[in-house]
């Protein structure tokens, strides 16, 4: 009788619990969150089980992964990489590398800050010298490509090629900023086709456009600003179907030596934007006739490389431009009053967060995991532990099928190299 109960509560557990692609880089839905359910919520001391790891070259794009495919995008000596990964395994079958000779700039490091997009059977990549690719997602065979730099005027950058590419309306999204005033194109994904560019001089920021329908209308929001003189940029609300700027508020650091890596947030009919190293927070109210204007400004929510989490009317997000005063905070999206702000004893600095099965996994700048509760009234550690010790882990990690996918972008304590690593999260019935 026992073992037919225990076998009756697992059936019913993998009935409820589900699972899910992470595709692109904010996931499924461009909002860092997953419709996953049924998750590992406790660990041992050491985390959750490794399944895998496989190194990796320089960079921090986020591995995407869709059904048994796990895509990893990174750089070695000057050639660019793409790579077919089983999901489950890690095995490597296919590689497609190219030369992209790229002169890092202020220190930082030469790989691509670009994640790759599975769409259907096709995988598009957008790397930091501008080359762009179409391959077909079970051999890793190109199927078109694109040299922007080559094809267009690009304007200088700060970190070279940076957002990632986005798939809305049957188009591919490619954040592009050129000298003659050229924000966005877009691409037909079966050809490479060129469809429509969105006119603009604000040049490319680090920040992934991403797809929202308002009024109705499907439309592309982008936070643009890259390497102008003097600063400009802000956000652009572009019409999917032709390119036409909708609307633009400008937002942008009045210091030239900047970048905007946080991408738009959309909470209704109100978009948050922000920068870290003057003005940081703007939400954005847009009308009825696409007319739009700022609501209320948070200086001090200034997330800088991740992306805020909108839920319920509230934005949670790591907040500071340096690892000492970054914290966890809180806004109400309606009033932009900041709720609460917590440094969860220092652990995650810039952190990431993702919103999935009921609460909030996060991954710190230095490699803790935890997961998180977060509500109006404050933040409460569910559980944590440290998964290695290594600076800038600043990718939002990638969930798929109760697999978490962890990109430790530098060499760390011990001796551990760059790589990817694969935990099990997938809870009993799973």
């Amino acid at each position: 009788m026992k073992r037919a109960l225990h076998v009756a509560f697992l059936l019913a557990a993998s009935l409820c619990a589900r699972a899910d692609d992470w595709p692109r880089f904010l996931g499924p839905k461009d909002d860092c969150s997953s419709a996953e359910t049924g998750l590992l919520k406790k660990w041992p001391k050491e985390g959750p089980k490794k399944l895998w790891e496989v190194e990796k070259g320089a960079g921090y794009a986020c591995p995407v992964v869709a059904g048994k495919w796990c895509i990893l995008f990174h750089s070695r000596e000057g050639r660019e990489i793409i790579e077919g990964l089983d999901a489950e395994t890690g095995e490597r079958k296919w590689k497609l590398d190219y030369e992209a000779p790229y002169e890092p700039q202020f220190g930082a490091g030469e790989g691509p800050r670009s994640s790759p997009l599975i769409a259907g059977d096709r995988v598009f990549v957008s790397g930091i010298a501008g080359h762009v690719h179409c391959l077909e997602l079970a051999t890793g065979k190109i199927v078109w490509k694109h040299n922007l730099a080559e094809d267009y005027k690009l304007s200088p950058t700060f970190f070279g090629h940076g957002g990632s590419p986005l798939l809305a309306e049957g188009k591919l999204i490619i954040s592009l900023g050129t000298e003659d005033g050229k924000s966005l194109v877009a691409f037909d994904p079966a050809t490479g086709k060129e469809l429509w560019t969105a006119a603009s001089p604000w040049g490319a920021s680090y920040a992934s456009p991403i797809a929202a329908t308002l009024n109705g209308k499907a439309c592309i929001l982008a936070l643009q600003g890259g390497m102008d003189q003097p600063p400009t940029g802000g956000l652009l609300v572009v019409d999917a179907a032709n390119g036409n700027v909708l609307a633009k508020v400008p937002h942008r650091a009045k210091m030239w030596a900047s970048v905007s890596a946080s991408s738009p947030v959309v909470a209704g009919n109100r978009i948050y934007v922000s920068e870290a190293y003057t003005e940081g927070g703007l939400c954005v109210e847009v009308g009825p006739d696409f007319s739009a204007k700022p609501v209320w400004r948070a200086k001090n929510f200034d997330t800088y490389f991740t992306t805020a989490v909108q839920d319920h009317g509230l934005l949670y997000g790591f907040a500071g431009q340096h690892q000492q005063n970054a914290e966890l905070a809180c806004y109400d999206v309606a009033s932009g009053k900041e709720l609460w702000r917590e440094d969860l004893e220092g652990k995650f600095q810039r952190g990431s967060l993702m919103h999935v099965d009921g609460a909030y996994l996060c991954l710190g700048e230095n490699g803790d995991l935890a997961w998180l509760d977060l509500n109006a009234k404050g933040a409460k550690v569910l559980a944590q532990a440290k998964l290695f010790h290594a600076p800038e882990t600043w990718t939002l990690p990638a969930l798929a099928n109760g697999r978490l996918y962890v990109s430790q972008n530098q060499p760390g304590a011990g001796g551990s190299p760059r790589r990817v690593i694969c935990y099990d999260l997938r809870g009993e019935g799973k």
